[in-house]
């Protein structure tokens, strides 16, 4: 049986919003968007997540095709992730937030 499709806001931007549009997504996005990475690093680099939570948010970005994850058949076992195609095609989106974001830190720093 086929899975019905998933029903989308009609605004593109509420529909990037529902797939990256929390902290952590935008933060692991950035991390692989420089490569593959472990689990690890990327609780290590993102500082205050949980396990759980980047558990749940890997196989969110995951489900929705955004992420891979390759598991190594060794002891202990190794998972590397990576960004998809489709992941890797929202680096222009997010190379506007860090520009954005160093055009706003650079207008506070003049205020009066």
């Amino acid at each position: 049986m086929e899975k019905p499709a998933k029903k989308f806001p009609a605004c593109p931007v509420e529909t990037t919003l529902v797939l990256i549009g929390n902290k952590w997504k935008v933060l692991i996005l950035r991390d692989l968007i420089l490569g593959t990475k472990r689990f690890g690093e990327l609780r290590k680099s993102l500082g205050g997540v949980s396990q759980k939570v980047l558990t749940t948010q890997l196989r969110d970005m995951e489900e929705k095709g955004l992420v891979s994850r390759k598991i190594y058949a060794e002891v202990p076992p190794r998972v590397e992730y990576s960004l998809t195609g489709l992941g890797a095609s929202l680096k222009p989106v997010l190379d506007a937030m860090w520009e954005w974001g160093e055009m706003y830190k650079k207008s506070i720093a003049v205020r009066p």
